[in-house]
């Protein structure tokens, strides 16, 4: 038996071939194919998304809310679809979302935005590197003007520099509209770097990246600099709706979240919250994100306090969330759909999207820090409620 994937040189994404491909599959591996083999949608949507097409992985969709935000781009009350397969998650984002109505809701706010190429250059010593970082300042508008003049969207805003022996290590820093805009930055530091390349007399070698970007990687620097989108959802939440929905008192929950917060540097966590990666990863499968983005976008800051009003005020912030309203997997069927539920897909949707992120992982972060009490009966809210929905076995 031929071992090569059946493949076609003039439309890879025919029923023809793709039935060929799970042909091949089933003579291989020896398994009946019952269900990635069954779709909705034309696979003519594919190019660009994936190479090999055979189907589909079917992940359950839940919905959650209504979210209520006070974004400056996203206002109003939101259902959230989340693709997870994991019981209890939807459940306890739910809870956390019903607290936040009843507060009024959350309050989110885009800080900033950014996204990195990072190309490094290589010289025969320090003080050429040194050099070229001062021509790398001075002529910032000509490369500007040439990594621009690839992309209709793309903005170029600044150059970082990172010294270190004979390398200049550089963040090329874009606005990349709705797009996420990894390929966007790609292809437009490539085209600035090939122009500097040509016009500096001492630029004979580079990467295309130094892995200073860190993309798909958490790091210290995006979540000093930021990568995507800066976001931060906060709230308030009196002490009624706190012993009503929690059963805790402020000064206890902000007691427990200081444990945490302090159990989390200790051990070196990259986030002192609970569990922001849960929400955002079942948000980016729903709605066609790059799900290995939440490598970064995981990168939480949570901060709490007991108001002088008795108040329990609590914040996230997302230093690095990288999502899109457009390209990428956000057109393709289900997706759109997720998105076209809380009107987020398109152009010009991208930072409400991200505001609905920040509020999602928000609820999440409260609902588990309510639950992680254990009750002077012996009892605790998170193991019973994942006894309840979370075992299927």
């Amino acid at each position: 038996m031929d071992s090569k994937i059946p493949r076609s040189k003039t439309d890879d994404y025919s029923g023809e071939i793709i039935q060929k491909r799970q042909q091949f599959l089933q003579d291989t591996s020896g398994v009946k194919l019952k269900h990635i083999d069954k779709y909705s949608f034309d696979p003519a949507i594919l190019p660009g998304n994936i190479e090999n097409f055979i189907g589909v992985a079917q992940v359950p969709i839940g919905l959650a809310g209504p979210l209520l935000v006070n974004g400056e781009y996203a206002s109003g009350e939101f259902y959230v679809p989340m693709a997870t397969c994991e019981g209890t998650l939807v459940a306890s984002y739910n809870r956390g979302m019903k607290i936040i109505k009843q507060c009024g809701g959350a309050i989110t706010t885009v800080q900033e935005e950014a996204m990195q190429r990072a190309p490094v250059f290589i010289f025969e010593n320090a003080r050429e590197a040194r050099d070229f970082g001062i021509w790398l300042k001075e002529n910032f508008m000509k490369i500007k003007e040439q990594a621009e003049g690839t992309t209709s969207v793309g903005k170029l805003t600044t150059i970082e520099q990172y010294h270190a022996g004979r390398f200049v290590y550089t963040r090329f820093d874009y606005t990349t509209g709705d797009a996420a805009g990894q390929n966007m930055t790609g292809k437009a530091t490539f085209v600035a770097c090939e122009w500097i390349r040509k016009v500096h007399p001492l630029v004979r070698r580079y990467m295309i990246d130094g892995n200073f970007s860190t993309d798909k990687k958490h790091s210290a620097i995006n979540v000093l600099r930021t990568r995507g989108k800066r976001v931060t959802a906060e709230v308030r939440i009196p002490e009624t709706i706190m012993r009503e929905q929690l059963n805790q008192s402020p000064r206890r929950l902000e007691l427990y979240h200081n444990i945490g917060c302090l159990g989390g540097y200790i051990c070196g966590a990259n986030n002192n919250g609970s569990h922001s990666a849960n929400g955002i990863t079942a948000l980016f499968i729903a709605t066609g994100q790059d799900a290995a983005n939440v490598a970064e976008g995981a990168a939480a800051i949570t901060y709490s306090e007991c108001t002088r009003e008795g108040d329990f005020y609590f914040s996230i912030t997302i230093p690095a969330l990288i999502v899109a309203t457009y390209g990428g997997g956000t057109g393709l069927a289900t997706q759109r759909e997720c998105l076209e539920l809380m009107d987020c897909y398109g152009k010009g949707k991208v930072k409400k999207l991200a505001e609905i992120v920040a509020a999602t992982a928000l609820a999440g972060e409260i609902s588990l820090m309510g639950a992680m009490r254990v009750n002077k009966d012996g009892t605790s809210d998170w193991i019973t409620s994942h006894d309840k929905l979370g075992r299927n076995r």
